[in-house]
């Protein structure tokens, strides 16, 4: 179904997700950097559309001559780190205006889910120089120690799971129903590590595009008591813990 509005979920918590959502492992943009080296292009331009507030825009700079970054929410683009070689835009992924034929990679990084994609890929198919790459990349639950995961689990699918927006199953299946209909790669296995205390993964849940549809006092409340559940299991909140994110990949060529 189009239509002319996006599905703004984060725009309210836009400094939070500035604050405390993970960045990307460097594996992943040598990934893609060999995925657009594969097609025959250049590491000349990519477009991270979806962007935030430039998680994986800063690593793709580093690889890429320049980078256009864009995502149709303003609040994300303002709080975006400012960088030589990145041309941050306030721009629909449907409706992006970019060039005709102008990127060598076009990533999306926990953003598919919530775009038009049959729109989407119609003006993939027209940014996209010829052979470039394409990959959509998702993370689901983080993964810190059985004892933990299963408090975070019930929180997440008992707790606050009706206030989820149905796009999330995708997220949860690794988008592999997700319709693909390009020269498809097998990627690899690859994962976003971090280290925080309890309170950065507390900042980091608060994020979450479910409790956004929650109203103010339940919200605060569903923090609290699911502060007090994790407190039990962490140790002293000061305690810092290496927490994963399995990261799932549609990447492929575009042609």
């Amino acid at each position: 179904m189009s239509s002319d509005r996006f599905k703004d979920h984060f725009s309210a918590t836009a400094d939070g997700y500035a604050a405390h959502r993970p960045t990307y492992p460097v594996q992943l943009v040598e990934y893609l950097a060999q995925l657009t080296g594969e097609g025959g292009r250049p590491l000349t331009r990519a477009w991270d559309c979806g962007c935030g507030s430039g998680q994986l825009s800063r690593l793709l700079a580093e690889r890429f001559e320049s980078v256009i970054a864009t995502d149709a929410s303003a609040a994300q683009i303002e709080r975006a780190a400012a960088h030589p070689r990145i041309d941050y835009r306030c721009a629909r992924a449907e409706a992006s205006a970019l060039a005709p034929a102008s990127a060598d990679l076009i990533v999306v990084a926990q953003a598919a889910h919530w775009f038009d994609l049959e729109r989407f890929y119609a003006e993939v198919r027209r940014v996209a120089a010829p052979n470039a790459a394409l990959a959509l990349v998702s993370y689901g639950l983080m993964q810190i120690s059985a004892e933990i995961d299963d408090r975070v689990g019930h929180f997440y699918r008992e707790v606050i799971g009706v206030y989820w927006p149905p796009e999330r199953r995708l997220v949860d299946e690794g988008y592999r129903s997700l319709p693909f209909p390009f020269d498809e790669r097998e990627a690899p296995a690859l994962a976003i590590e971090h280290t925080w205390t309890l309170a950065g993964l507390l900042g980091y849940v608060a994020t979450w595009s479910a409790l956004g549809a929650m109203g103010e006092a339940a919200r605060d409340a569903a923090l609290r008591e699911f502060a007090a559940q994790l407190g039990e299991v962490w140790g002293e909140p000061e305690r810092a813990r290496t927490l994963t994110w399995p990261l799932r990949m549609r990447a492929g060529l575009v042609r």
